[in-house]
């Protein structure tokens, strides 16, 4: 494990997304965040385009999308944030996405997640956990990652933001069957991969294009009542009564549950600083691979931050992307 000091911040697990950006100035500063009609995306982005930014709501439901534009420029007085589709299912969507963007981009925030009840497949055969909320989000990021270069090179630095979640901790990856194909579905298993996934993304992502400029960090916004759990099944919903009943977590407010991500969006501690997994708006400790969840609510597996698995899984989703 890592013996170097965890990356602290001013903030901890009551601090809100609105008090991160206190004082802040973003003007100028061009964002996207996905999945941002509803939930901790919605509350990103609000308080991103209270402090200036020009954001970009980046949603499947388009008519959900524009109410939360309404309702952000009304809250802020602020310019309303441009609505875009994007389905992170959709390969097809995430390229229109992507080719259509002008000109530089400063933050990514890759927000969108989906949660599934059962096995859901894409048209190419993918479980659709992974497909959404790592391969839809990795095709995203490199398709924009010359104006994230651009971004770098305006303000001296471009994040890109990975939602994961203490799901992570179940599940490492299963290289052998990523979609599911020969072992037992278990929707959570599939859910706490993809988990793991996005934080090994922001390791890769910063050793590929820290020389860019561009960074990248994952985050747990920790638990927060959301949309996200509209699907889950009976045995999904009694996993999650007992995990809080142990103390793995205390529900947050979605204030709150987005203060993690606005920290590793624009606080000072990670404008050069990648490969990191944020808890409570503070990087995580890293804990062995057999460590207990309940032990440790606030840490990160070795797994998913392992360099040597996090260069397999990037070659492996460039692969999968190219067929």
């Amino acid at each position: 494990m890592d013996a170097r000091e965890p990356v602290s911040t001013p903030f901890n697990a009551s601090s809100t997304a609105a008090e991160v950006l206190r004082g802040v100035d973003l003007t100028g500063v061009r964002a996207i965040v996905t999945g941002a009609s509803s939930g901790i995306g919605v509350e990103t982005a609000r308080v991103l385009a209270g402090a200036g930014a020009e954001v970009t709501l980046a949603v499947r439901d388009t008519s959900a999308g524009d109410g939360a534009a309404e309702a952000i420029a009304r809250s802020t007085g602020g310019i309303r944030p441009r609505v875009v589709r994007l389905d992170l299912a959709d390969r097809a969507t995430v390229t229109r996405f992507a080719g259509a963007w002008g000109g530089p981009l400063h933050l990514l925030i890759n927000n969108a997640g989906v949660v599934t009840g059962g096995l859901e497949r894409t048209r190419e055969g993918w479980e659709l956990q992974f497909a959404t909320n790592h391969l839809g989000h990795f095709a995203l990021a490199t398709g924009l990652h010359d104006a994230l270069a651009l971004g770098a090179a305006d303000r001296d630095g471009a994040r890109i933001v990975s939602v994961s979640s203490t799901a992570h901790m179940r599940s490492g990856i299963y290289f052998d069957d990523l979609h599911f194909e020969r072992r037992s579905y278990d929707p959570q298993l599939a859910y706490a991969q993809s988990k793991t996934a996005n934080s090994l993304f922001a390791v890769e992502a910063t050793r590929l294009w820290a020389s860019d400029g561009i960074v990248a960090n994952a985050v747990n916004p920790g638990g927060v009542a959301t949309g996200l759990q509209r699907n889950f099944t009976e045995r999904q919903k009694e996993s999650l009564d007992a995990a809080e009943a142990a103390g793995v977590f205390t529900y947050k407010t979605v204030e709150q549950g987005a203060a993690t991500s606005v920290v590793a969006a624009t606080a000072p501690e990670f404008a050069h600083s990648g490969g990191h997994y944020l808890d409570d708006a503070r990087e995580a400790y890293t804990v062995p691979n057999d460590a207990d969840l309940a032990q440790h609510p606030h840490g990160v597996k070795e797994w998913a931050l392992d360099p040597a698995t996090a260069e397999r899984l990037w070659t492996v989703s460039a692969d999968l992307l190219r067929t």
